[in-house]
This record gives structure tokens, C-alpha cells and sequence, in this order.
């Protein structure tokens, strides 16, 4: 039988968290014979990582031939944010069941996208699952150390300057290394209602009233639902003042929550006051998109402990947790 030609001019494009579509070139005489593709995928490996490490194994779809261009989805366990290799070869299916098959085309490079819209829905819907009720609180609060406020004063004109988001949470979250803000908790004890004396970021803590950062002219965006292998789930939410760049960064990318009415950070209007409300069952992170002047709020040291263990930075998702992740790339 004629030998296939080698496929050529490969094309990837339509790429998503998990999905791509594919196409390529190939003689016009195999396009009648042609009865299967076979199309090798591969993780790149990071250049930082330990060679003598067990290395990905090569993973090769056998898929019927369909009109190009075809759409690779579900197939394999795509991640977000990686990078990948592609190659395919093309097969004739023979009365044997042995295949014929051509030449190997070029290798190309891709990279898969971010967890678009509907994935943060899904991941939205998982957290108010176990969100818990709603608490009162006043404040939001930020920890660090002594000398970062004493920087803010003297270099940043008494500024909480912004800064890019970390890597930490879901490996496919937007905001990653993507959204500039200023990180803020708001969790209060529930025997108190205040926030807690214990932190790991550091003993100094500056602590804003809630409307200063959070009222009807902000948005608030839903981000991210992670854990660290721990019992307790983190949440990232957004507030971004209403037209900013971080509100437009936002809005093409994260859910947007009803300010007043959700199952994690509300702001409603009861006997003409605002009140504010968390929810109990979830550590929530919460970036504010703009600078925060110190002089809007106190600044003064906590009487606990740093616990560093609950820190979260760059903290990595843990990706067997049934509770935070969904079914498409960690």
C-alpha cells in the first residue's frame, strides 16, 4: 500500500483551561484514506525541575479520522496555565488491524488558558455550599511586619501601595500574578466578634472601618475557592472601586456578586446605617484594587501569636480535595 504523507503545518488555536482545537495539512490523496489520527501530547517540562524526577508519560490519542479542524477536549486531564507539546501522525486502519501509518509531523508549543467564567461559577457554587452564616463585622484588617507600615509612611506617601497577586489558590485562577491590590482579611472570632490576636503575617496590624473600602460604589467579584490540605477552606473576593482599572480588569473575568446579597461578604443598608456581614465557615482573602491611605485607619500591634502555618502565600491548592476543586484542570 502507498505510504502516508507526514502531516504538516500544525495548528492549535480555540485554547482554553482545557481544552484546543487542532488542525493540519496533509496530501490530497491520504485525505480519502486516512481512517485514524494519532496525536502524542506532552507537558513541557519546567526548566526548574528535578531532572532525575519521574518524567510525565507521554499520553497519545487515538481518535477517528473527522474533518479538521477538531477539538481536543476531555481526552486527556488538561491543566490550566501549562505548557504543552503537540505532534500527530495520521493512520490507515488495515483489514489486519494493523494500522499504516505516516511520518510524525512537527512538534508545536501551547499553552492552555485560565479558568474562564463558568469554571469560577462552579467553583462559587462549591463555596457557598460551605460558607456557613453570616457574621457581623466593622473592620477590615491587614497583618504585617513593623517595617513594611514604617516603608508605607516614609517612601509611599503613607500609601498601602498595590501589588501583584502571588501564585497561591487554584492553579487556573485570572487574578494570578495578573491583578495589582492591597490584601485585606475580615474574619472575626466568633466569642467576640472581633478579629483575631493570632496572625502569620506579622504583629503589626492595620485595621480600616468597613465602609472606607466597602460600600455601594464598589464592585464585588467572586475569585477563588482553595485549600492547603487543611480542613478549612479559603475564598478570594474582590472589591474594586466602581469604573477602576482593577473593576475592568474584573469584570470580563470574575463572577460579580450581589454586594447586598451573597453567601460570603455582604453590604446592606438596615435603619439607614450600613452593615457589614462574612461569612463563618470561610477564611476570606479579600483584594482591594486600590492603594489604602494609612491615615483612613489605626495602625497598632497584636498580643498573639504568628502563626505561620496559615500563611498563604504562594500556597499551593491541594488538587485530591473534593470539597474546592472542579472537573476540569487544578
Amino acid at each position: 500500500m502507498e505510504l502516508l504523507s507526514t502531516p504538516h503545518s500544525i495548528e492549535v488555536n480555540n485554547i482554553t483551561c482545557d481544552s484546543f482545537r487542532i488542525s493540519w495539512a496533509m496530501e490530497n490523496s491520504d485525505l480519502e484514506r486516512v481512517t485514524h489520527y494519532f496525536i502524542d501530547l506532552n507537558k513541557k517540562e519546567n526548566k526548574n525541575s528535578n531532572k532525575f524526577k519521574h518524567r510525565d508519560v507521554p499520553t497519545k490519542l487515538v481518535a477517528k479520522a473527522v474533518p479538521l479542524p477538531m477539538t481536543v477536549r476531555g481526552h486527556w486531564f488538561l491543566s490550566p496555565r501549562t505548557e504543552y507539546s503537540v505532534a500527530v501522525q495520521t493512520a490507515v486502519k488495515q483489514s489486519d488491524g494493523e494500522y499504516l501509518v505516516s511520518g510524525w509531523s512537527e512538534t508545536v508549543e501551547f499553552c492552555t488558558g485560565d479558568y474562564a467564567k463558568e469554571h469560577l461559577a462552579q467553583l462559587q457554587e462549591k463555596a457557598e455550599q460551605i460558607a456557613g452564616r453570616m457574621l457581623r463585622f466593622s473592620v477590615f484588617y491587614r497583618n504585617h511586619h513593623k517595617e513594611y507600615f514604617q516603608h508605607a509612611r516614609t517612601h509611599c506617601g503613607n500609601m498601602l501601595q498595590t501589588y501583584l497577586k502571588d501564585n497561591s489558590g487554584s492553579h487556573g485562577s485570572p487574578t494570578s500574578g495578573m491583578l495589582h491590590g492591597v490584601f485585606f482579611s475580615c474574619n472575626t472570632e466568633f466569642n467576640t466578634g472581633q478579629p483575631p490576636q493570632d496572625s502569620p503575617y506579622g504583629r503589626w496590624r492595620f485595621q480600616i472601618p468597613a465602609q472606607r473600602l466597602f460600600n455601594p460604589s464598589t464592585n464585588l467579584y467572586f475569585a477563588d475557592f482553595y485549600c492547603m490540605y487543611t480542613a478549612y477552606h479559603y475564598a478570594i473576593l474582590v472589591l474594586a472601586p466602581k469604573g477602576s482599572l482593577g473593576d475592568r480588569f474584573c469584570r470580563d473575568r470574575l463572577p460579580l456578586l450581589d454586594i447586598a446579597c451573597n453567601k460570603f461578604l455582604t453590604c446592606s443598608v438596615e435603619d439607614g446605617e450600613l452593615v457589614f456581614r462574612h461569612a463563618q465557615d470561610l477564611i476570606l482573602e479579600i483584594i482591594y484594587t486600590e492603594p489604602v491611605d494609612l491615615s483612613l485607619g489605626t495602625l497598632g500591634e497584636i498580643s498573639g501569636h504568628q502563626l505561620m502555618s496559615l500563611s498563604t502565600a504562594d500556597a499551593k491548592k491541594d488538587p485530591s480535595c473534593k470539597t474546592c476543586n472542579i472537573s476540569v484542570g487544578r
